[in-house]
């Protein structure tokens, strides 16, 4: 089978790992948060992986930086939301420290990826 070039990104296969944990851990949120924080946190979880692959279709490393720059975007949509969930007691602490670990190793990885885009 071919793998496409996003495919091999580490740093979309850590977004796609961020978001099963995030479908995972929105499993157990109110159902009055179906069409809130659930859904939003979701949609901008599969954001950041589809950005990515989007971006690699691009010609110009300016373009792809940009939709890099997006799916960090995304990234911090998502920390935004999940302290919000945690405080509203939706998301227990343990889950959000780790979540939160997750997010910051994805974001420097964003971040370096992004330089590299805008250095070629």
């Amino acid at each position: 089978m071919y793998i496409f070039s996003f495919e091999k990104l580490e740093v979309w296969k850590e977004a796609v790992k961020l978001s099963k944990k995030i479908y995972s851990v929105t499993e157990n949120f109110p159902d009055s948060e179906k069409f809130g924080l659930t859904n939003q946190l979701r949609r901008a979880s599969v954001s950041i992986s589809s950005n990515l692959a989007e971006g690699t279709t691009r010609i110009t490393n300016k373009d792809k930086a940009h939709f890099t720059s997006i799916a960090y975007s995304s990234t911090m949509e998502i920390l935004s939301q999940l302290i919000v969930s945690r405080d509203l007691n939706f998301l227990n602490e343990e889950d959000y420290l780790k979540l939160r670990n997750t997010i910051y190793k994805i974001s420097n990885m964003l971040n370096s990826l992004r330089k590299s885009q805008l250095n070629d």
